[in-house]
């Protein structure tokens, strides 16, 4: 029975190492959050008319905004731009009604959240989106905050992850 030993690589010095690759090694190579070039947060306000939202989310291709209140700039939830097609559509909102009829509030009792920053490893943001360890809570996207979270920068979606890596050299 033949065995497999780990990798092996000398150094400067003539010693040996071991290593061992995480799965994400080749994949991400120590980039992180700042890498994916995400353009700036477009945030709407929730007295904001829902047709304003919709004309920035599709003159810039976004399929998320965040929502901040006017006052403090606190982030207070988001828009889903294809679940808010379909809301009107079904006639649920209108073109006038303000943004806070639409959006999905964050809940913020109990919850412990990801911080996810600039800084933050590619590898923890895929994570992120698969749910964590045990898969239970897969997410669509991320909102990129400072790491005091007062500042929204940016929202990273898998599809950012997927389009830096096919842009990456291999």
């Amino acid at each position: 029975m033949a065995s497999t030993a780990p990798p092996v690589s000398v150094t400067a010095n003539g010693a040996t190492a071991t290593s061992t690759k995480s799965p994400w090694a080749d994949k991400y190579r120590g980039a992180c959050v700042e890498d994916l070039d995400l353009p700036p947060a477009l945030s709407s306000n929730p007295n904001d008319p829902i047709s304003h939202a919709m004309m920035n989310a599709f003159e810039r291709d976004y399929t998320h905004l965040t929502v901040i209140s006017q006052s403090d700039r606190a982030l207070l939830g988001y828009l889903n731009i294809p679940r808010l097609k379909q809301l009107l559509e079904d006639g649920t909102v209108r073109e006038n009604d303000p943004v806070e009829k639409a959006m999905l509030r964050f809940r913020r009792k109990g919850n412990v959240y990801k911080i996810i920053t600039m800084d933050t490893p590619l590898e923890e943001l895929e994570a992120f989106f698969d749910g964590g360890p045990d898969g239970s809570s897969r997410q669509d996207f991320a909102v990129v905050t400072d790491g005091s979270r007062r500042f929204v920068l940016g929202v990273a979606t898998r599809g950012d992850l997927e389009q830096f890596v096919k842009r990456r050299p291999a």
